[in-house]
C-alpha cells in the first residue's frame, strides 16, 4: 500500500496547518493568507510548542509520550486560533530520509511543452522508483533537456521533439512514514502530506536570489543537523548528520557534573564559541548533580565551559563540511550557507563557521509571516514556518508530483554538477 497520500483530507482553502516532530521540541502552528498583505504572505493566528518527547532523530521511541506532546502543542494552537483542525503537514527528519537522482524523458508532439508533460514526467519517476522498503516523500524536478540541449529551467512554451528532466526523489522507509502516520492519527488528525524538515527551513529562511545561485541551508536541531542543498531555485540534495545542541548540552552535564536541566540553563545563559581572555576570571556557579540542596553548587572558570561548548561545535561543523563535500555540494551551492535551527542562535556559531569554511555564513530567520508573536520570527520556528509555505503552495498548485523507466547512461543531473563543477 502506498502511504504517500495527498488529498485524502479535505482541506479548508483560507487554513494551514503544520507539526513540526523536532527531538527537543513539538511545534504546531495554524495560518491564513494575509489579505491585508503583498505577495504569498502569511499570518499565523495560532502556535503552540511543547517539550518532545517519545520521539528522537525522527524515530518514535515512545509513541504515547509523542501523542501526549503533540496533542497539548495542537490544543495550544487551536485555542489561540479559535479554529478546530482535521489536517496538517508533518516534518520528517533528514536524518530518516534519503535523496536519489532518476532521468525520464519524454517523446513529444507537435505542440510546446505544457503542464501536462511536466506532469507526465513526475508520474514517470513516481513509477520508476522501485525501492520496496521506501516511500516517497518529494518528487521535484532538478533541471530539463530539450533535445540534449541541457540546462533548461522551464521548458513549458518550447518546441522540440525529446523531453528530459533529472528528478530528485526524497524518500523515506516505509515503517518510520507508517508509525508516524499512526500517531497523528491517534491525535484524531489526518497528514495532509509530509515534507523533509531542513527542505521547509529553506523555504521559510531563502530568499529568491540565494535560491537561484545557490544555497546550503543548515538547520541546527537538538539531536541531528539537517542539511539542504539548493540550486538554481530547485532542491537538488538532501543531508543530516547525527549531531545537534543536545549533545553540546549533554556534553555540559558530564563535564561539569550538573543536572540535565541545569546544563541547558547553563548553554543558554553563558554558553559561546567565542573565547575570552576574560574567561578564565570570570567564574560561573554549578548545581551539583545528585544533590537535593539548592545550595550544593561549585564555582568554576568560565573558561571551561566555553571550551566544553567550543568543542562539541566544532566537532558538529566538522561533520556538517565533510558531509558537503562527500556529497560534492560544499562547490556546488557557491558560497552562501544559511544555518537555522534552535542551535544556530548559539552566540558565536556563525563566526566559527565563516571561519571553518570559508564561507558567507548568516543565520535564517522565518520570511514572509505575520502575527504569531516574537516566537514566529525566531530561527527555532523555520521548519513549522516552511510546513506553512509548503502548505500553501501545495493547496494552490495544480501540479502535484505523481511518475518511466530511467533513461540508460550517465546521470543527467550529475552531467550538469560536473559541468558546474569544473566552471566554477
Amino acid at each position: 500500500m502506498n502511504l504517500f497520500f495527498k488529498k485524502t483530507h479535505k482541506r479548508r482553502k483560507d487554513i494551514f496547518a503544520s507539526i513540526d516532530l523536532g527531538s527537543n521540541k513539538i511545534c504546531c502552528a495554524i495560518a491564513r493568507v494575509d489579505e491585508r498583505a503583498s505577495g504569498d504572505t502569511l499570518r499565523v493566528i495560532g502556535v503552540g510548542h511543547q517539550h518532545s518527547q517519545g520521539i528522537r532523530n525522527g524515530i518514535i521511541t515512545d509513541l504515547e509520550a509523542l501523542e501526549d506532546s503533540i496533542l497539548n502543542a495542537v490544543h495550544t494552537a487551536e485555542q489561540m486560533a479559535k479554529e478546530t483542525l482535521d489536517a496538517v503537514y508533518v516534518s520528517i527528519s533528514a536524518a530518516t530520509a534519503r535523496s536519489h537522482t532518476l532521468d525520464v524523458e519524454l517523446a513529444l508532439g507537435n505542440g510546446p511543452v505544457d503542464n501536462n508533460h511536466i506532469r507526465q514526467l513526475l508520474v514517470m519517476g513516481r513509477q520508476a522508483f522501485q525501492k520496496e522498503d521506501q516511500q516517497i516523500v518529494h518528487v521535484l524536478p532538478v533541471t530539463y533537456a530539450l533535445d540534449s540541449e541541457f540546462g533548461i529551467r522551464d521548458p513549458r512554451g518550447l518546441f522540440g521533439k525529446k523531453l528530459m528532466a533529472s528528478l530528485h526523489i526524497v524518500s523515506i522507509a516505509n515503517g518510520v512514514m507508517q508509525n508516524i502516520t499512526n500517531c497523528i492519527d491517534r491525535c484524531h488528525l489526518g497528514v495532509a502530506g509530509f515534507v523533509v524538515a531542513p527542505y521547509a527551513s529553506g523555504l521559510a529562511t531563502l530568499d529568491e536570489d540565494e535560491l537561484s545561485l545557490g544555497v546550503t541551508v543548515i538547520d541546527l536541531g537538538g539531536s541531528s543537523c539537517g542539511v539542504a542543498s539548493f540550486l538554481d531555485g530547485a532542491l537538488v540534495h538532501v543531508d543530516s548528520i547525527p549531531i545537534g545542541g543536545a549533545h553540546i548540552t549533554n556534553d555540559i552535564a558530564r563535564g561539569l557534573s550538573t543536572p540535565l536541566s541545569q546544563a541547558e540553563r547553563l548553554k543558554t545563559l553563558y554558553g559561546t564559541t567565542i573565547t575570552s581572555s576574560s574567561d578564565e576570571r570570570e567564574s560561573i556557579i554549578v548545581p551539583q548533580l545528585g544533590e537535593s540542596k539548592i545550595t550544593a553548587t561549585h564555582q568554576v572558570p568560565k573558561s571551561l565551559l566555553v571550551h566544553i561548548v567550543r568543542a562539541r561545535a566544532e566537532e558538529m561543523l566538522d561533520l556538517i563540511w565533510k558531509r558537503l563535500q562527500y556529497s560534492g555540494m560544499d562547490r556546488i551551492v557557491g558560497q552562501r550557507i544559511v544555518l537555522t535551527g534552535g542551535t544556530s542562535q548559539l552566540p558565536g556559531i556563525r563566526e566559527l563557521a565563516s571561519q571553518k569554511w570559508q564561507k558567507q555564513i548568516r543565520v535564517g530567520s522565518p520570511i514572509g509571516f505575520h502575527g504569531g508573536g516574537d516566537f514566529v520570527s525566531t530561527p527555532t520556528f523555520a521548519t513549522c514556518g516552511g510546513l506553512l509555505k509548503f502548505a500553501m503552495r501545495d493547496f494552490m498548485s495544480e501540479d502535484h508530483a505523481v511518475l518511466a523507466k530511467p533513461v540508460v547512461g550517465d546521470n543527467l543531473l550529475q552531467r550538469v554538477v560536473g559541468w558546474i563543477r569544473e566552471n566554477l
